[in-house]
């Protein structure tokens, strides 16, 4: 396979939608939340900017993985849900996690070792 049969795979395509250092924790939020308000959102995600969460919001609603509601209240409420192609992904990314916990598991601990210590816990 060349790099132009590459670039036009499934494989790479759903790569690229689900690239971005933010993504992978937007899709874990809502796929443990029916939805959720843009601010909530926001401060479940630490040290993202919003500017940054926009843009991937965005990008991943013209993808389809997500639906974004706006609602007119004062102030306005902005809410975003997976879609239905959204959770599609689901199986394949309870596998890549599955692949992880087995395949690379030394690097998965040392995560969790690092989220202990800055979370004050040995």
């Amino acid at each position: 396979m060349n790099y132009t049969e590459f670039k036009h795979c499934g494989l790479n395509v759903a790569l690229e939608v689900l690239s971005g250092k933010w993504k992978p924790i937007i899709l874990f939020h809502l796929f443990h939340q029916q939805e959720i308000r843009f601010t909530d959102l926001w401060r479940n995600i630490p040290k993202v900017a919003k500017k940054v969460l926009l843009e991937h919001l965005k990008q991943m609603e013209a993808d389809g993985l997500i639906v974004r509601e706006e609602r007119q209240v004062f102030p306005p409420e902005v809410y975003y849900r997976i879609s239905e192609k959204g959770k599609a992904l689901g199986p394949a990314l309870a596998a890549l996690e599955n692949w992880a916990n087995e395949h690379a598991s030394a690097q998965v601990q040392e995560l969790r070792d690092k989220k202990k210590v800055a979370n004050g816990q040995r």
